[in-house]
């Protein structure tokens, strides 16, 4: 990480670089630490320079660079001050752009509010629980909980693997419900007028006005507005959890079901023209898979035949 950072700090690194950086740099409060202190030796060694007459360029790249020895080799570049400073202005702002739009992690006050957009991200929440959120969900927290919960609030899909903390309950607001839960692993998917809810460890409260149902290990619930009774029911599949995995994992499931999350995860428009088809039983594991080579399978599998038109993929 020396490396990448005498990189980033010199202009050198790439876009990419740029970014994992940055999100290296936002990651935790000891990445940011380290990099103010980088940053303090980086000036201190005079390698941008304010009075270009006065630097020795070379002595001063290399007081810096003697300044974050380590183990691990180094690549050394040198050029003049001012080409780095065109560089470092340039790098940075294009980057910071890219940064912002694809993973939209802002901050409004105490508030950070992160949006997936049209990707997958990970975050990880300041009480180190880890939250992966799917395409176009978003999720808001505190920069700090308080002493006594751990809330938080969610649009869209989204798996939580929270770290346990009895005497601080985790509570998410989704909508029309709440989950709560102490240390536990867990998928909800928030609509607009359903929530769906899976366990995948541990106990998850979900709490609806005055109704409260548990769910453990293995089981589920899906909630439509507030009239129905809430109710829960055995998991019957693991392709809930196919965006964080990337995997689709069938286990004696009906087509119709793999249908739906392959025109979620792939953005697509596949239709089951022949009914028969639709609840025809599957037992296979697709990971990291292309769209050809699932359709492939399928058409061997069920016998059924791919056939494209337009944007929509017709399966009869």
């Amino acid at each position: 990480m020396n490396e990448l950072m005498a990189k980033y700090l010199a202009g050198e690194a790439s876009p990419a670089e740029v970014t994992e950086m940055l999100l290296w740099i936002d990651s935790s409060e000891e990445n940011r630490n380290s990099f103010e202190q980088l940053s303090v030796i980086w000036n201190e060694s005079n390698v941008a320079g304010y009075n270009s007459i006065a630097v020795n360029e070379n002595a001063a790249w290399d007081k810096f660079l003697h300044s974050i020895q380590s183990s691990a080799p180094v690549h050394i570049i040198r050029f003049h001050w001012w080409k780095l400073v065109a560089a470092m202005i340039i790098i940075i702002a294009g980057a910071s752009i890219v940064y912002l739009i694809n993973n939209a992690k802002s901050r409004s006050g105490e508030e950070i509010v992160v949006n997936a957009f049209n990707q997958v991200i990970t975050d990880t929440l300041p009480d180190k629980s880890v939250i992966t959120l799917n395409k176009q969900a978003e999720l808001s927290y505190p920069a700090v909980f308080n002493k006594k919960q751990r809330n938080v609030r969610l649009k869209g899909e989204a798996f939580f693997d929270i770290r346990a903390d009895k005497n601080k309950p985790f509570i998410i607001d989704a909508g029309n419900v709440k989950v709560k839960v102490v240390g536990t692993s867990f998928n909800i998917k928030a609509g607009d007028s359903t929530v769906e809810v899976i366990v995948r460890s541990g106990i998850v409260k979900v709490i609806r006005g005055e109704e409260i149902i548990a769910l453990k290990k293995g089981e589920q619930t899906t909630i439509a507005g507030n009239a129905a009774p809430m109710e829960k029911n055995n998991s019957t599949d693991q392709l809930f959890n196919y965006y964080v995995s990337n995997t689709f994992v069938c286990d004696n499931t009906p087509l119709w079901k793999l249908v739906d999350k392959l025109n979620e995860a792939y953005s697509t428009n596949i239709i089951i023209e022949r009914k028969a088809l639709r609840n025809m039983p599957l037992n296979v594991t697709f990971k990291n898979e292309s769209l050809d080579t699932i359709f492939e399978v399928l058409s061997q599998t069920l016998l059924l035949k791919v056939i494209k038109k337009g944007d929509d993929i017709i399966l009869q």
